[in-house]
């Protein structure tokens, strides 16, 4: 039996339940997991389904006969094979410590990521990269008037050569321009050392240590054309006090930055997240 994870976000009605799950069983798949959840404020229905189903049927088949179903209900879905190793691009500044959790938890077997490559505007990672067999692409950005734009061209052009499913972003410190972020919807992940939405852009601990925050938090998110605004996947706090300096308030930052990335990438590569708008449905 191989595994299969479907995702699936409609207009509410009654009888999507017991729809998805005749189909399910008409096609001899059966179901292991399933959670749902009903939206009652804009009366959407969203629902993640894992099942089993015979080898000798191959997974473009299931997707093909479901789209009639899918149709009926005018469902929006996703079905992808589980467990599944999304190929991954890493990009990275001289902040090392998100970078540094991810390739450990992907070497130690608790992230399921086939990272093609670490990509960064410094040199600062590639001992790192190295240190655990993988390539790394040093993009600097140059001198003179066109070289931002020179250098995401060349970040762009890395992406599309690595093929990879999966961006992840751990603490790249340069904004990203909405020509190469658009290819990247719904599989580029972002940490942000903040809670969003508070303390957007750069320095946000600075700005929390300012105002006189008694938590900081950390946030994960989809990437989108708007800095710092696209779908949330993953946020948590910590709390802090006025005893807490800049360098204080950075360093337990750190500690929740790793886990909140690490958290919205698993539920990325487990299909578990679903995004309606600019948010997200994460199922548990």
């Amino acid at each position: 039996m191989n595994s299969a994870v479907l995702l699936i976000s409609c207009p509410d009605k009654p009888g999507i339940v017991a729809a998805v799950a005749t189909w399910i069983a008409s096609v001899g798949g059966n179901i292991v997991h399933a959670e749902q959840h009903t939206d009652t404020t804009d009366a959407m229905f969203f629902q993640r389904v894992e099942f089993q189903y015979n080898d000798s049927t191959s997974l473009a088949t299931l997707t093909a006969g479901f789209t009639s179903v899918a149709t009926n209900w005018d469902m929006h879905f996703t079905l992808n094979p589980i467990p599944r190793r999304a190929r991954t691009a890493v990009l990275c500044s001289k902040q090392l410590h998100c970078v540094a959790d991810l390739l450990s938890r992907t070497t130690y077997g608790d992230l399921g990521l086939d990272i093609a490559a670490v990509v960064s505007n410094h040199t600062d990672a590639q001992p790192l990269a190295q240190s655990f067999d993988l390539a790394f692409h040093h993009v600097p950005v140059g001198d003179g008037t066109n070289a931002r734009a020179q250098q995401e061209a060349r970040v762009a052009e890395l992406l599309d050569t690595l093929n990879v499913d999966l961006v992840v972003l751990a603490r790249y410190m340069l904004v990203l321009p909405p020509s190469l972020v658009q290819p990247w919807s719904g599989r580029m992940i972002n940490i942000h050392h903040s809670f969003l939405p508070a303390f957007i852009g750069a320095n946000p601990y600075r700005q929390a240590h300012d105002r006189g925050v008694k938590v900081i938090g950390a946030t994960a998110h989809y990437v989108s054309d708007v800095l710092d605004e696209g779908p949330i996947i993953a946020q948590d706090v910590t709390a802090v006090t006025h005893r807490d300096d800049v360098a204080d308030l950075t360093r337990k930052g750190r500690d929740l930055e790793t886990v909140v990335l690490a958290r919205a990438v698993r539920a990325h590569v487990e299909h578990k997240v679903l995004t309606f708008g600019n948010r997200t449905v994460v199922f548990g």
